[in-house]
């Protein structure tokens, strides 16, 4: 898709993914894809880099839902805070160790909070805000918590750079990064009513919500869908 890669497959496919992974002692790499990831990738060849070398790249915009069925590809809509979600679950499960980074301090600590409150069995190894100077250390204290999943919520380019660092320092970890994910689970931010993410309209209710997020999605958007469009015809 308009030269970078997504993978298709249902949200339990990705689930599985990303436990057969960690069963196999692999790392893994999971981007959930929009719109924006994809026009910034464009400009910045270090991203687009990281891009093509995940080993999971997921719809989560719904512009690159449409992308695909102008392809003819009808692909299911993978949420990243869906996703996140089920992986948090996944580890309360199967007692796998979790990693959270990202967010201001009193978000990460309300995150930490209510998550443990809800599962008694999490195992979260590591966790700390996404203020920091010294890149190296806290990839070094991650190294140490030894994690077998980590979210990263950073934004993107920032998470997927320090995902594809930590590739070379972790083994058997699924890292996805989580954008503002966070603030969702900390309560902060409301999620759209389940009709609007149903009609793939989430991220107008959240525009609505957030003016400030008008100028990152347009006309980021509009330019994107129009290639698609040409992408499509070309192909």
């Amino acid at each position: 898709m308009q030269g970078f890669p997504v993978d298709i497959l249902t949200y339990n496919q990705a689930l599985e993914c990303a436990k057969s992974a960690i069963d196999n002692g692999e790392n893994m790499q999971v981007v959930t894809i929009n719109p924006e990831m994809v026009e910034l990738a464009k400009k910045n060849k270090d991203f687009a880099n990281v891009l093509k070398h995940s080993e999971l790249v997921v719809a989560d915009g719904v512009g690159i839902k449409i992308a695909l069925k102008l392809k003819g590809v009808n692909q299911e809509r993978i949420g990243g805070v869906d996703y996140s979600r089920s992986l948090i679950e996944m580890c309360a499960r199967n007692n796998l160790r979790l990693a959270l980074l990202g967010a201001k301090e009193e978000v990460i600590n309300t995150v930490c909070q209510k998550l443990k409150c809800e599962f008694e069995n999490l195992n979260i190894v590591f966790s700390h805000n996404g203020y920091f100077s010294d890149e190296n250390a806290i990839l070094n204290e991650i190294k140490k918590a030894r994690p077998q999943v980590l979210l990263c919520a950073l934004g993107a380019p920032k998470q997927e750079f320090i995902i594809y660092r930590l590739k070379e320092m972790l083994q058997g970890c699924t890292m996805v990064g989580v954008g503002g994910s966070f603030d969702v689970f900390a309560g902060c931010v409301q999620r759209a009513p389940l009709m609007w993410q149903k009609l793939g309209l989430e991220w107008l209710y959240r525009t609505i919500k957030q003016p400030e997020r008008f100028r990152r999605i347009f006309p980021t958007l509009p330019i994107f869908l129009f290639e698609s469009i040409i992408d499509s015809i070309k192909k």
